[in-house]
């Protein structure tokens, strides 16, 4: 087995470092152990149609050289699609290698070098190293304000802060029984769109809300839902509990104002999948190769005094299934006669993420970059609990398998 002291050294190095200077420490390794010209680390922006790249340097993190690339048609685009490493010539016999950073299907971003010298063992060293990164990441991010500054290439409002500040800190997550994705595109004026998701050892919680107003009205009260919800699931209360303290936190402390929403739970040994409907748009289901809207009854909105108990309603889910749950601002304005059933299907061979991007995307362009409304997707891919001792294959766009890195 190769040696990989080089890899235990950047990671103790790496822990033995500021938060702030994790990112310094794993290239400095890599350029030293590998002789690299450049080494930098691009990551995803917010909305993920942009990278923001961080070079190598040990200034204080305000005075590092950031540089935004659209993704669109990018090798980065291409790295992070297809989550495999690329390998591109330069210039005679330099060689710029790219590795996507991702952790539990969260694309945190691209590792980039260009180097003098490539080997198999090489490229099998900077793939570690890219996986080492990507957790890096994830924990030091929790200290340091580093990679949110990174991730935003626009300035932030208020409202903006608060609705960045209640979704997951991953917009993915893959695991053996599902692979999920979800995106908020913000409207120009914060319109309370949240999504959330969250598993534990029986069952996968999703919700996808929508509170009534704008700006930082419309956040506050998307805050009041979110943790209203999130403070239910996390006392391990039913799902008609959680839909009735949700509900209840709007009605004292929501100034009258409503919210609609979904509220799922899907066992993860596929016994059952049960959802809460507040008013909210029905799901759709793509199933065999057909787009339908998913058949359930509909609630009031979440703040609406007349409501009583809300209904649990079990919904038909099977291993191959796609769910894809939305928010009104999806078809709203300019977007409104957007065919949402007809994109489903056109993606269906994508992953969840490039799904979720390409309808927010499609519903930015038809709105001329000016959202009415948040337009928010979230996409579900159901596989099922696996065969006792197997876990899946990783997703494949292709359906070719496994692809050596390409020259």
């Amino acid at each position: 087995m190769r040696d990989r002291t080089g890899l235990a050294e950047v990671l103790a190095a790496a822990e033995k470092a500021a938060p702030v200077d994790s990112l310094d420490v794993v290239a400095r390794n890599l350029r030293e152990r590998f002789d690299a010209r450049r080494v930098s680390f691009l990551f995803v922006d917010v909305v993920g149609r942009g990278v923001v790249r961080v070079s190598e340097k040990t200034a204080a993190p305000q005075e590092r050289d950031l540089d935004r690339i659209a993704l669109a048609d990018s090798v980065y685009a291409e790295v992070l699609r297809s989550q495999k490493l690329l390998r591109i010539r330069d210039d005679g016999w330099r060689q710029r290698v790219l590795a996507p950073v991702t952790n539990r299907g969260d694309t945190i971003g691209v590792l980039e070098l260009f180097l003098n010298r490539v080997t198999s063992d090489v490229l099998e060293q900077v793939e570690e190293a890219a996986h080492a990164l990507a957790y890096l990441v994830v924990t030091d991010r929790r200290f340091t304000d580093l990679y949110h500054g990174g991730q935003r290439t626009t300035p932030v409002s208020l409202a903006a802060e608060i609705q960045r500040q209640l979704l997951p800190s991953s917009p993915s997550c893959e695991a053996p029984e599902f692979t999920l994705a979800c995106t908020l595109a913000p409207a120009d004026n914060i319109a309370g769109d949240t999504y959330d998701y969250a598993l534990d050892r029986r069952t996968l919680h999703l919700s996808v809300t929508d509170a009534m107003g704008h700006d930082v009205a419309a956040s506050l009260m998307a805050t009041l839902v979110v943790n209203a919800s999130r403070g239910a699931r996390r006392a391990g209360t039913g799902l008609a509990e959680q839909a009735r303290q949700t509900h209840q936190a709007l009605l004292h402390h929501g100034r009258g104002t409503f919210a609609t929403g979904q509220l799922l739970r899907i066992a993860l040994d596929g016994t059952s999948a049960q959802l809460v409907n507040a008013g909210h748009p029905q799901p759709l289901r793509l199933r065999d190769g057909t787009v339908e809207e998913v058949p359930l009854r509909v609630d009031l909105p979440f703040g609406i005094t007349e409501q009583g108990p809300y209904q649990v309603q079990d919904f038909d889910l099977r291993p191959g299934d796609r769910l894809v749950l939305y928010t009104d601002g999806i078809q709203e304005g300019p977007a409104e006669n957007l065919d949402l059933s007809g994109l489903v299907g056109d993606t269906a061979t994508e992953h969840p993420r490039e799904v979720v991007q390409n309808l927010t995307t499609a519903v930015t362009d038809a709105c001329h970059g000016h959202l009415p409304d948040d337009a928010t997707v979230l996409c579900l891919d159901w596989h099922g609990p696996p065969p006792a001792g197997r876990t899946p294959e990783p997703f494949d766009p292709t359906g070719a398998g496994t692809a050596p890195p390409q020259v």
